[in-house]
């Protein structure tokens, strides 16, 4: 007499015990923003430090409309800024892209950003990434004192600028690059090389659209 083997179905555990006893684990993402006008090696070179010694779920570089400085800077159009970072992070898994900026349209203050960010996604921390250059404008940012309480500041150091601030800065250690967009622009509209400074796919969107060739 043949007897029918019982299968038992063993429960799909989802969670671990942790995210049983504490809730879910929070999303830890890193947010990069400028003009990125252009972006290049120097940004990614960053963004790679930062996620991986923080260990980051995901850094995502946010292109400004308009960055509130006073000294104003004259961006080309934000589909081509848009267009470029998408060709730069493109293989790396880590990287993503945040247009919520871009989207809102007008001056961008990171605090509205912030604000917005933590509405539409309260499981998430949010780290801010600066250069050290830019940690010594922090009093001039708006609403400083309130920005500080809705993100983390995370400080890359940089050769010639003491790590300190009156906020709460983490700081990071990153490769020395020094490479800027303003000189970038002027090499490519006097024909000079940017081999390895940008990220191939990009120096080609450049020659192909014709981009930074008149700058004066």
């Amino acid at each position: 007499m043949k007897t029918q083997a019982r299968t038992l179905t063993q429960p799909v555990i989802t969670e671990s015990i942790s995210e049983q006893i504490l809730g879910p684990r929070r999303k830890q993402v890193g947010l990069f923003g400028g003009t990125f006008n252009p972006v290049h090696n120097g940004h990614l070179i960053m963004a790679e430090a930062v996620g991986t010694a923080l260990g980051l779920n995901q850094i995502r570089f946010m292109p400004d409309n308009q960055p509130p400085h006073v000294d104003a800077k004259e961006a080309i159009a934000a589909k081509h800024r848009v267009a470029m970072l998408e060709l730069a992070i493109q293989d790396n898994p880590r990287f993503g892209l945040e247009l919520t900026e871009i989207q809102r349209g007008g001056v961008s203050y990171t605090y509205d950003t912030m604000v917005g960010l933590k509405r539409l996604h309260p499981d998430t921390d949010y780290y801010f990434i600066i250069g050290a250059d830019m940690v010594n404008y922090l009093p001039k940012w708006s609403r400083i004192d309130d920005l500080v309480k809705l993100v983390t500041f995370v400080g890359v150091k940089r050769r010639g600028y003491m790590p300190q601030s009156a906020y709460p800065i983490l700081w990071v250690d990153a490769p020395m690059i020094d490479i800027s967009s303003t000189q970038l622009r002027e090499r490519i509209r006097t024909g000079a090389s940017t081999r390895y400074l940008i990220p191939d796919a990009v120096r080609t969107y450049i020659e192909k659209e014709g981009l930074y060739l008149d700058e004066h």
